[in-house]
């Protein structure tokens, strides 16, 4: 028998990215399988679903935690029409199955969703899952964890450790053997909006190391503001990079890297994790309840990365840190080791397998 999915969230790509690759699985099942996203139209979700082939209704909602007391009272203001639009949409669409991924959207459809009965799931990205799925994750019929960290913070009876899902391409291409330069390749991301302290600590490191820059090979994805002034540093220090402001071919490019140092975002860790890269994670300090540190965290006390807090991080001990993984290959391979014991390629499949079970338990038409 066919299903019909909703997908619900988004505003970032931490969110959205998980959402897309669980679609990608469903339509994978079977062509006829319908996925539908309900988001907002300011998220990104607004121009990344439509691109992806999927449809997309909206809701009128906007955040709570973290602003001012006169948005907090309009977005309080907005909940119960958020709630309403959601309830219009179920019953016009009357998914399988509603499956929630964070961000403003997943709140009030998950919710109106379970209090009408229909099976329904929560993905939590982060170890220290965000104040809505917490809330969630006392309704909904299931919850797809991707950190052990995270699970005291849901019912253990429904609560599924599978990891992160990872869109398809990206693990078509994660088959692809590494690719050999010749040089150890060091890929610097902040993400695809850059991160300016990133990026400045990093040309600081690269001018720490002198001579020994020299002989790296830099690929630097620095966002839009920053790319011309990168690029010109690199040149002056005689450093061989390539600089861009957003790397659309992120597979090829983790096929070239010895050490990646990048933010602590759930989607960036699951891929590093399942490319089965060494790390320095310079987790962002402003983070929700300062999750990418207890993300970051999760990766260091299984060896597979080093932390610098934005506040350690400078130029010398970037540069001291770069400079030991290059010298010392062993040390890379376990923690590539240990990247791969974390990284889970199946996640989407898992999701998607206990998903149809909740719509079907006797394990009966699955498709």
């Amino acid at each position: 028998m066919l299903m019909k999915w909703l997908i619900a969230g988004g505003g970032t790509g931490g969110h959205l990215f998980p959402g897309i690759a669980l679609a990608e699985e469903v339509i994978t099942r079977h062509p006829d399988n319908q996925v539908l996203f309900v988001g907002t139209q300011h998220g990104l979700e607004s121009t990344i679903v439509p691109r992806e082939g999927f449809r997309l209704e909206t809701i009128d909602v906007t955040g709570l935690k973290g602003k001012g007391i006169f948005r907090l009272l309009a977005g309080l203001f907005r909940l119960p029409r958020a709630f309403w639009q959601s309830w219009r949409i179920l019953s016009r669409e009357k998914p399988s199955v509603v499956v929630g991924v964070g961000g403003y959207a997943s709140g009030p459809m998950v919710l109106a969703a379970a209090l009408r009965g229909i099976p329904t799931a929560v993905q939590e990205q982060n170890a220290l899952p965000g104040m809505t799925n917490r809330i969630l994750g006392r309704f909904v019929d299931a919850v797809f964890i991707a950190f052990k960290e995270a699970r005291d913070h849901f019912p253990k009876r429904k609560t599924h450790l599978l990891g992160n899902p990872i869109r398809r391409k990206l693990l078509d291409n994660f088959l692809r053997p590494r690719e050999a330069t010749g040089r150890f390749t060091l890929l610097v991301t902040g993400g695809s909006q850059g991160a300016h302290r990133l990026n400045a600590r990093v040309l600081e490191a690269m001018k720490e190391m002198g001579e020994d820059a020299r002989t790296l090979q830099v690929i630097h994805q620095t966002g839009p503001r920053d790319r011309e002034e990168v690029e010109a540093a690199y040149r002056a220090l005689g450093v061989e990079a390539e600089v861009h402001d957003f790397i659309r071919d992120m597979p090829a490019t983790y096929t070239r890297a010895d050490l990646v140092v990048c933010r602590a975002g759930a989607t960036t860790l699951a891929e590093i994790t399942v490319a089965r890269k060494a790390s320095v994670l310079v987790p962002f300090p402003y983070a929700a309840d300062n999750h990418q540190e207890v993300n970051a965290g999760a990766l260091v006390d299984a060896g597979a990365a080093i932390m610098l807090r934005e506040s350690e991080l400078d130029g010398p001990r970037l540069a001291a840190i770069v400079r030991e993984l290059h010298a010392d290959s062993d040390r890379r391979k376990r923690m590539e080791r240990a990247a791969g014991l974390l990284g889970r390629p199946e996640a989407a499949r898992e999701i998607a397998d206990v998903c149809v079970e909740l719509v079907f338990p006797t394990g009966r038409g699955r498709t």
